[in-house]
C-alpha cells in the first residue's frame, strides 16, 4: 500500500500501461516537453521517446482523429485534452466517428482509445475553461464514461480504461489533482460500470461522483457526528454505463435519497440518476429525491460569485436534513 497523491496514481498507471504494452502512446498538447499542463505525464517524454509520447499541434479535433484511426489500426491510444471544455472542438470526432464505428462497421472493428481530460470549477478559470459537460458524452451510446474520485479508483479506472476495446471518456476533476489516498500496489483493472459503496448505511442514500463522491463522504462522516445518522454513500464512479442496480437497491434500504453533482441541475447525470430510483424503487421512497447542483449560470470568474454558483457542503447538509424531516425522522437539530 503507497499513499500517492491523484496526480501521481495517473503518472505511475500510465507509466506502468506503456511499459507493459508497446501499442499503448500517449497523445496530446504540451504534454511531452513541458510534461503536460497538469503534470501528469512529468518525465515520460525522456523515457519512452517521442514515438510513444507526442506533443500535438492546438488543434483537438485533428489530434483525436489521428488517435481514432491508430486506435483503428491497433494502437492503443490515450489521449490528453487539456481541458473537457476544449474537447467540444473534437465533439464531432468523439461522438460521430470513436462511438459509433464499431456498430457502422457491423463489429469488425474497434476503438479502443482513452480521452483523458480534467474539468471543474473552483479554480477561477472563467466560464469557458470551468465547465463539467459530462453529460454530452454520457449521453452517447458507443461511448464508456467513467469518472474516478479517490487516487485508487483512478488507477483501477485508468487501468480499464486504458485495456477496454471501447472508447473511454476519462473524467478528471481540476480539485482532486493534489489529493492523496492509499493505493494498493497490486490494485487490479476496475469494472467500468459498476458503483462502489463507499459507506454503508440505512436513513438515506447519498450519491456522488468525481469530487461530489468526495464531499458525499465527508458529509456523511460529518453528519454521523453530530446527528447520529447513518447514511449510505455511493460513488458512481461510471456515469456510461451507469450501475442503477446498485442505486437501486440502497434506495430500497433506505427509503430516501439525495443526488451530488458538479454540473447544472437542470437536463443533469442527477436527472438520470432521480428518474432510475422513479423506475426502481418508487413504491420504497419516503420523500421525493432531492438534487444539490451548481446554479444555473455561466460559472463566474469573481471567487465570491464562483464560490456561490458551486455545490457546497451546507447545501449538501440542508438537502439531507430537508429531506429526512419530510419523512419525520429526528436528527439532532430536531425535525424542521
Amino acid at each position: 500500500m503507497t499513499e500517492l497523491t491523484y496526480r501521481e496514481a495517473l503518472r505511475q498507471t500510465l507509466r506502468s500501461e506503456l511499459l507493459r504494452d508497446e501499442d499503448v502512446m500517449l497523445m496530446g498538447e504540451e504534454i511531452g516537453v513541458f510534461e503536460g499542463s497538469y503534470k501528469i505525464t512529468a518525465g515520460l517524454l525522456e523515457e519512452f521517446g517521442p514515438r510513444r509520447v507526442r506533443d500535438t499541434p492546438i488543434a483537438e479535433e485533428g489530434f483525436t482523429g489521428a488517435a481514432i484511426g491508430a486506435a483503428m489500426l491497433g494502437l492503443r491510444p490515450v489521449v490528453e485534452i487539456m481541458t473537457i471544455n476544449f474537447s467540444l472542438l473534437a465533439l464531432d470526432q468523439i461522438v460521430n466517428h470513436a462511438a459509433k464505428i464499431h456498430g457502422m462497421f457491423g463489429g469488425q472493428m474497434s476503438v479502443p482509445m482513452v480521452i483523458r481530460t480534467p474539468g471543474g470549477g473552483g479554480q477561477q478559470l472563467g466560464a469557458s475553461h470551468s465547465q463539467n459537460i459530462e453529460l454530452y458524452y454520457a449521453f452517447v451510446p458507443g461511448l464508456k464514461v467513467v469518472a474516478p474520485s479517490t487516487p485508487a479508483d483512478a488507477r483501477a479506472l485508468l487501468l480499464a480504461a486504458i485495456k477496454d476495446d471501447d472508447p473511454v471518456l476519462f473524467l478528471e476533476n481540476l480539485a482532486l489533482y493534489n489529493t492523496k489516498g492509499d493505493v494498493p500496489d497490486d490494485l487490479p483493472a476496475a469494472t467500468i460500470g459498476k458503483a462502489k459503496v463507499t459507506r454503508p448505511g440505512r436513513d438515506l442514500t447519498l450519491i456522488g461522483y468525481s469530487r461530489m463522491a468526495v464531499v458525499a463522504l465527508e458529509v456523511a462522516e460529518e453528519l454521523a457526528e453530530s446527528d447520529g445518522l447513518d447514511i449510505e454513500v455511493i460513488d458512481l464512479c461510471s456515469l456510461r454505463p451507469l450501475d442503477r442496480e446498485t442505486v437501486v437497491e440502497s434506495v430500497k434500504k433506505t427509503h430516501a435519497a439525495v443526488m451530488l453533482e458538479d454540473d447544472w441541475l437542470t437536463y443533469g447525470i442527477g436527472a438520470e440518476v432521480a428518474a432510475t430510483i422513479s423506475d426502481g424503487a418508487f413504491d420504497y421512497l419516503d420523500a421525493p429525491v432531492r438534487r444539490v447542483a451548481m446554479a444555473e449560470v455561466p460559472l463566474p470568474y469573481s471567487k465570491p460569485l464562483e464560490s456561490a454558483a458551486l455545490p457546497s457542503r451546507q447545501d449538501v447538509v440542508n438537502a439531507i436534513r430537508a429531506t429526512l424531516a419530510a419523512v419525520g425522522h429526528r436528527t439532532s437539530e430536531g425535525t424542521r
